[in-house]
């Protein structure tokens, strides 16, 4: 089983961007151009290396290969963006790696590749690119390129070394544990070991409603690989235990007019296996609450005037400050109830609303997280 920090470190210290892997400071799936670049970049990777996986690290400066982080990126759906857009899709996992330096809620985002061995493509037109274009790496670079029907194969033993480097052992997996559960030990921290072999950590301040055990500010890591499976700071969620799952539901809380309610938002369960293998499932439990429309009216306009007086730099009112803290998740609330404008909105918000602080910037932030959600599935 790979270590995937120790896999990243060695990607980082052994190479420069290449044909088989590559490195972003970020990326941004949530608007066309953001999107059709990634696109390109898995194509690319995936036609360059059709016998070999490959890697793109996101949370590290380009200069100086300093780790500086991302955000952690949840979306489990990931595939079906890659499916709805190219050719001969290759299987693409994103995983967040956390590491010891770095704020808790910031991670090392891992793109693996896995070709299928025939020519990625794109399917459709997006941004300036052409649906029928195919790409390839060309040094560092992700570039169009007519096919060559011989591709060399001349990463292969380069990737399966650096892999092979990367194994987990006894000692990380220990270590694993021990820093969790001191870094965590005011959250409830706990551990399990499945099939005896994967261990899951995870942490969260608990509560108990009605006798059901509930958690939010939860940590969730499976240390043998040192991928993190879950976090959030707002959530609630639940966590069920059988010998051979764990199981997760997320609820988010929405409303308005101090009238706020908590709606499952989706299910992972993570089943393991006795070879020493695992496969996590996700199901979308979302169901759009459905307000009066007059009401939300009034509320969209609201938020609209917020938004113009932060564009011109006007100070708010106390009433209007409330209300600022409201506008990422009822601007969400009008877009579900067929408000369409209203991500544009909101999309629109973002700079005025991260210029108020992390606090305002974090429920911005959870609300694109549960339309990415949504929109995906």
């Amino acid at each position: 089983m790979i270590n995937k920090r120790l896999l990243i470190k060695h990607l980082l210290a052994h190479n420069d961007e290449n044909s088989f892997y590559d490195k972003k400071r970020k990326i941004d799936i949530s608007h066309k151009e953001g999107k059709a670049k990634f696109l390109k970049h898995i194509c690319a990777l995936s036609n360059s290396n059709p016998k070999n996986n490959s890697y793109i690290v996101i949370g590290v400066e380009d200069e100086d290969n300093k780790i500086i982080g991302v955000d952690f990126f949840d979306d489990s759906k990931i595939q079906n963006l890659i499916n709805a857009y190219l050719t001969h899709p290759p299987i693409v996992q994103y995983e967040n790696i956390p590491f010891p330096h770095l704020p808790d809620d910031k991670v090392v985002g891992l793109v693996t590749i896995r070709p299928t061995g025939m020519l990625t493509s794109l399917r459709k037109n997006i941004w300036k690119y052409y649906g029928g274009s195919v790409f390839f790496r060309d040094g560092s670079m992700s570039m169009p390129k007519v096919f060559e029907s011989d591709i060399k194969d001349v990463n292969s033993k380069i990737v399966e070394a650096i892999e092979n480097n990367a194994q987990n052992n006894i000692e990380h997996t220990l270590n694993g544990v021990m820093d969790f559960m001191n870094k965590r030990k005011d959250f409830n921290a706990q551990y399990k070991v499945f099939k005896e072999y994967f261990v899951v950590c995870w942490a969260g301040q608990k509560k108990t409603v009605k006798n059901e055990v509930f958690y939010s500010r939860v940590d969730i890591e499976l240390i043998n690989e040192q991928v993190r499976l879950f976090f959030s700071a707002l959530d609630e969620v639940s966590i069920k235990i059988t010998e051979d799952t764990f199981e997760i539901i997320e609820y988010v809380n929405l409303g308005f007019q101090k009238s706020y309610k908590y709606y499952p938002l989706e299910e992972t369960v993570i089943h393991f296996q006795d070879n020493a293998s695992y496969n996590i499932e996700t199901k979308l439990l979302f169901e759009p609450p459905q307000f009066n429309k007059k009401t939300l009216y009034h509320i969209y306009n609201t938020n609209n005037a917020l938004l113009e007086k932060l564009k011109k730099g006007l100070s708010l009112t106390e009433r209007e400050a409330l209300d600022l803290n409201n506008l990422p998740s009822t601007y969400l609330i009008c877009y579900l109830n067929d408000f369409e404008n209203a991500i544009d909105k909101l999309q629109e918000a973002k700079p005025y609303l991260k210029n108020q602080g992390n606090g305002i910037y974090l429920l911005y932030k959870e609300a694109m997280r549960i339309l990415r959600k949504v929109k995906y599935n």
